[in-house]
């Protein structure tokens, strides 16, 4: 082989890398960081933001439900990329839920994603993604309270209420045990809350394949940014 066409060669190769890694990294380089993640105001993002509080007595109790504009994801850092704050994103607005509150406490709560409905912004990643979900036999992620806490701070203030939650994560068929950093504020007459939970990818089986082009590590967020509104069942 001449020269030349060892330098075709290795020209036509590295471009096919460049082309079979770039979809799976999404990361905002140009803007010099990560992108932020989901929280209840968000600058330059308007619809991220908590409407102002509906004037007089707000009261807490009752069942309420997750409404459209609700969004849930993750996040891992990508190892081994040149960019120093490369993530890997996935995200859906496919998010339902039911929560109770009685006397100020919050009973019951059930967030279900749909993991199958989970996009990175690329095909290609979008696939390794529902491979390694295995979202055909997993096509949910539940979030389910395992004690009860008291939100009652939220009848008395319109600023932002920073809770701890403990409930049970299934991701796959794996439940572990997990505590969740909540930013909840009333908006309008509902409430918007956003919470994080660091995981462990293996913990819940999820294992990226040696030879994938792209390696994330291990521990990662789970993120959500609920809208919450009154149920309309009795």
């Amino acid at each position: 082989m001449s020269r030349s066409t060892r330098w075709i060669v290795v020209s036509v190769v590295l471009a096919l890398v460049v082309v079979l890694l770039a979809p799976f990294v999404y990361s905002e380089v140009q803007a010099g960081r990560t992108p932020p993640p989901l929280r209840l105001q968000s600058p330059g993002e308007e619809t991220a933001a908590a409407a102002p509080a509906a004037p007089g007595p707000f009261d807490v109790d009752g069942e309420w439900v997750v409404a459209p504009g609700s969004e849930a994801g993750f996040r891992a850092d990508v190892l081994d990329v040149p960019a120093d704050e490369a993530v890997l994103l996935g995200t859906t607005p496919d998010v339902t839920g039911t929560l109770r509150v009685a006397d100020g406490e919050l009973q019951t709560a059930t967030v279900t994603v749909a993991t199958t409905a989970l996009r990175t912004g690329s095909s290609v990643a979008d696939r390794q993604l529902q491979q390694a979900l295995e979202t055909d036999l997993y096509p949910t992620t539940l979030f389910s309270l395992t004690s009860p806490l008291d939100v009652s701070e939220l009848a008395a203030t319109d600023e932002t209420v920073r809770l701890q939650a403990a409930g049970a994560l299934t991701i796959r068929d794996e439940t572990q045990a997990v505590t969740v950093a909540l930013d909840v504020q009333r908006s309008g007459q509902g409430v918007l809350a956003t919470g994080a939970i660091g995981v462990r990818f293996s913990d819940f089986g999820i294992a990226v394949p040696p030879d994938a082009p792209v390696q994330v590590r291990d521990e990662g967020t789970v993120e959500v940014r609920l809208e919450l509104v009154r149920s309309a069942t009795p």
